[in-house]
């Protein structure tokens, strides 16, 4: 993915908690909302805020120690632990000609606790600058020539800020520190602006590396015996969902047994009423070319914020492959908005990452395979604290005792007849403000018009996805923490992350329906400490 643009590493360009709660409360008025929101839950009138009154770290969602993070890099498993890095910028406060990302890296055993091991590729060491999107590899049989089992980077540098190139950095202390491979591209720009985000996988059956690029509309393909001279095969192109970026591939054995392949681009699909976040097509590779089952492409997540994400291998505690599942992860942000955000302000940082998740193939009963995904498995062994509120009849709005800011909640809601329900999350004293998210006619959704919005706009408050609401149930899965909202929906098929910034007073739960009674069974809270 391109580096952060050089306006927004300036503090003067990140909008002020004050700006930022007043700018969202004006918005919320011409925000696209669903109309039964609108009698019994009003936006909030000129909330505004002097000063932060308490910390936006989120509690058990990864977040940057300190100033800027975006694009997450494909974890890779060394010695019994995942490396884990992300482009990172110990600049952005102060900006100016140091601005400009490193890779950072955490490691993990669990992938919900993660140990800083500080920065890993730095920037500014060559004359290229800084160092964007790219993927890491194991050299297991030395085909680079650094020694077998040197981890291998290529990423995309910038000399001049215009011209994209793919770089190789290597590591022989197990992924720790890096060195670069000289100054010199190891494969060199063919006179095009969009030329990046390199995502290199072995193919053991050709006995060669493959490298897929983010090309503007087309991911090309490209092929090496040693990591250092590429050879360009062919691309997949598909148009209008914007620029591609941060491409992937892998395969993956489905629940019925077939195996497919599955490319993956994220992609900016908001002109089109699409999702702007992890399109993927699933289809057959042959070593050069993907071809997929249909030509439109489908999205692992229908929020506003999840972007640059990236799967990896799951492996268990002693390394072994589950070629049925692959972990995945995105930077819980948006271009549009990058900046916007009291984090930055108030604790010191602007950078926080969904929770892993645990996906899977599926076969659709028309035949279609699909991805569905579920929180890590491990978010299990971090819980803190349990409420089971059993089965809740609700008619209206049923306000609940339990207060927090920082929590999963699942649910299984029946009903017989009714237009919507759901609930009301991070909800204000007063019920002016809150995060609503439920199902509603013909579609389930995820709503944060009414609290504090990094998307200062007033376009993009509320996401949705399929629903019949004639199933008479749904199950719900949503993590909450301090400022960001993944709900899941049924097997995970449809999932919603959204970025969002109640203010930390606003604590209260609430469940709702609309033109009828349901039943809000097994309704579980979960808190974490990590």
């Amino acid at each position: 993915m391109r580096d952060m643009p050089r306006s927004s590493l300036s503090p003067w360009g990140t909008l002020s908690r004050r700006s930022l709660l007043a700018a969202s409360a004006a918005g919320a008025a011409g925000a696209l909302l669903p109309d039964f929101v609108r009698p019994a839950m009003a936006a909030p009138a000129g909330a505004t805020a002097a000063a932060c009154t308490g910390s936006y770290r989120a509690a058990y969602h990864f977040t940057v120690p300190d100033q800027w993070m975006n694009d997450p890099q494909r974890p890779v498993w060394i010695d019994g632990e995942y490396h884990y890095y992300y482009l990172y910028n110990p600049d952005y406060s102060t900006g100016g000609t140091a601005a400009g990302t490193a890779w950072r890296l955490a490691t993990s055993t669990d992938l919900v606790s993660f140990t800083d091991r500080g920065v890993a590729v730095p920037k500014n060491t060559t004359p290229n600058g800084d160092v964007w999107s790219g993927s890491a590899v194991i050299d297991t049989d030395d085909t680079a020539g650094f020694g077998a089992g040197a981890v291998i980077v290529l990423a995309t540098m910038a000399p001049d800020d215009v011209t994209q190139a793919q770089y190789l950095y290597y590591s022989t202390d197990n992924g720790r520190t890096f060195t670069h491979h000289g100054t010199a591209p190891v494969l060199a720009n063919p006179g095009v602006r969009d030329f990046r985000d390199p995502k290199v996988i072995r193919d053991e059956e050709r006995g060669r590396w493959v490298m897929l690029l983010a090309e503007n509309d087309k991911v090309g393909f490209y092929h090496s015996a040693d990591l250092k001279a590429w050879t360009y095969v062919g691309g997949f192109i598909r148009g209008g969902i914007g620029v591609l970026e941060c491409p992937d591939l892998f395969r993956i054995r489905a629940q019925d047994g077939t195996w497919k392949w599955v490319l993956g681009v994220s992609a900016n699909g908001k002109g089109s009423g699409r999702p702007s976040t992890f399109a993927y097509w699933t289809g057959s590779f042959d070593g050069t070319a993907f071809t997929a089952d249909v030509s439109d492409p489908q999205w692992l997540d229908h929020g506003w914020d999840w972007y640059a994400a990236v799967t990896f291998d799951k492996r268990d505690t002693n390394g072994v492959l589950d070629p049925a599942a692959r972990y995945a992860i995105g930077w819980m942000n948006h271009w549009d908005y990058a900046g916007t955000t009291p984090t930055m302000e108030c604790d010191g940082f602007n950078g926080t990452d969904s929770i892993v998740r645990e996906i899977r193939l599926r076969r659709a009963s028309s035949g279609a395979y699909y991805l569905a995904s579920q929180p890590v498995a491990a978010l299990d062994d971090h819980v803190s604290r349990t409420v089971d509120l059993g089965d809740l009849t609700v008619d209206g709005t049923r306000l609940l005792a339990y207060t927090g800011t920082a929590y999963e909640l699942t649910c299984d809601i029946t009903w017989d007849q009714l237009t919507g329900a759901g609930l009301q999350l991070r909800r204000s004293s007063d019920g002016g403000r809150h995060i609503d998210a439920g199902v509603y006619g013909d579609y389930a959704f995820v709503n944060r018009g009414y609290t504090v919005s990094p998307d200062t706009s007033g376009r993009w408050q509320e996401s949705r996805t399929p629903f019949d609401l004639s199933a008479r149930t749904v199950r719900l899965r949503i993590l909450v923490d301090r400022t960001s909202v993944e709900m899941f929906v049924g097997d995970g098929r449809y999932v919603h992350s959204t970025e969002a910034f109640p203010d930390p007073s606003d604590t209260g739960l609430a469940l709702f329906t609309i033109d009828g009674q349901a039943v809000f069974r097994n309704t579980v809270i979960r808190e974490f400490t990590v």
